[in-house]
């Protein structure tokens, strides 16, 4: 199972991400440009030791990220979607694919992929925190595909 952040903002959120993707077993595909620098403490400082033990690719842009998923299922999760994360069947090679923390993904990118889902939460509030989002969903499809680990 393979996390993918589209364009991500906030070094933390990458690095919680990071850390989340490697107390799980899964990898992280990061789609460039990226809104801070790979260096950036920010990235380490969350993602602290676990960063040494995550699979980490990062792609050039969206095409190249493409390619090197070729062949691989793409969920993306939106809040424009209607079909809940807790209703999709999840398969063992899922690429799980989130947008940028200020704007999603654009349709283009969107109609890329093979499934739309989304995260309930109350109506009242807009969004969920990118890392959050993504380990909510990350345990949901492995614990559906029997992978979470013992």
């Amino acid at each position: 199972m393979r996390l993918a952040l589209y364009e991500p903002e906030i070094a933390g959120n990458v690095g919680a991400v990071l850390r989340l993707a490697a107390c799980l077993g899964a990898s992280v595909d990061l789609i460039e440009p990226m809104g801070f620098a790979w260096d950036d403490r920010r990235v380490r400082r969350a993602a602290m030791d676990y960063i040494d033990h995550v699979e980490v690719r990062r792609h050039a842009g969206f095409a190249a990220f493409l390619e090197a998923t070729s062949g691989k299922r793409l969920v993306l999760f939106t809040t424009h979607a209607t079909t809940s994360a807790y209703d999709f069947s999840y398969q063992g090679d899922d690429v799980l694919l989130f947008g940028k923390e200020s704007a999603g993904v654009p349709a283009a990118v969107a109609d890329c992929c093979a499934a739309r889902l989304r995260i309930p939460m109350r109506p009242e509030v807009r969004s969920l925190n990118l890392a959050t989002s993504a380990a909510l969903a990350l345990g949901e499809a492995l614990r559906q595909t029997k992978l979470l680990p013992a």
